[in-house]
């Protein structure tokens, strides 16, 4: 069996969450971080979680933790200047034994344990993987607000998290961005510098991020409504 040391990115700064510190925001009555430590700690192959935070939210992570029965936590790690350092400095930290990392954001509370099962096995067969949902919507590319074109939305998807990958081809590929000091949007994008490729597992669209106020009354009704179970079946959008 595959063992994964999940890092859980919860060092942002809520920027867009009018004063509210969206990682301990309640969902219907259980903070937003606490919500994600919950799916990695129901999926067996995950061998260690590793919250990446500001300092000074340590000790508030490890409680957090501590509360909500969190066994598989095992340390926070120092969170950095950008969400790219954040989990460079948790990856230095994780398990030996482990040999898959999945890098989690940690304000994306409802993502589904089959989704992530799946995830897991298509990194340690092609080296990554990224859950995913097609584009409901026409994307337009534009530049000084005027369109230049319109790619095939058959052919985009809206990236998710968790983000998963092989972990030797993952250092390979942090080593990579260090050497070169580059900062990369995502953590598939700091891989694909390094010729991996990733492949697009399948998700739903119950895994949103909370981002801004009203992300957290959404996340509230798909968990009220039903929509939302952890163990829930992911459907196969075409």
């Amino acid at each position: 069996m595959n063992k994964v040391s999940v890092i859980i990115a919860a060092g942002g700064s809520s920027s867009r969450m009018g004063g509210i510190d969206k990682q301990f925001a309640a969902v219907d009555g259980i903070p937003v971080l606490a919500r994600s430590m919950m799916i990695f700690e129901g999926v067996e192959e995950v061998c260690e979680i590793i919250v990446s935070c500001p300092p000074e939210k340590a000790e508030k992570v490890k409680a957090l933790a501590g509360e909500y029965g969190i066994g598989k936590f095992s340390h926070c790690a120092e969170g950095g200047r950008t969400r790219q350092e954040s989990v460079i400095n948790a990856v230095k930290t994780a398990a030996a034994e482990s040999n898959i990392i999945a890098v989690h954001d940690g304000a994306r509370p409802l993502a589904g344990r089959d989704a992530v099962r799946q995830c897991i096995k298509d990194a340690a067969i092609f080296g990554g993987a990224v859950l995913a949902v097609p584009v409901k919507d026409t994307i337009k590319e534009a530049d000084d607000g005027m369109v230049r074109d319109t790619p095939d939305r058959r052919r985009l998807f809206m990236t998710q998290t968790p983000q998963i990958f092989e972990k030797k081809g993952f250092i390979r590929a942090v080593n990579f961005a260090i050497d070169h000091s580059l900062d990369f949007t995502d953590d598939c994008q700091m891989a694909e510098a390094v010729g991996i490729r990733i492949n697009i597992t399948p998700s739903d669209y119950m895994n949103i991020k909370i981002t801004t106020p009203e992300d957290l009354v959404i996340a509230e009704a798909l968990i009220k409504n039903g929509c939302a179970d952890p163990d829930r079946e992911i459907i196969k959008y075409r």
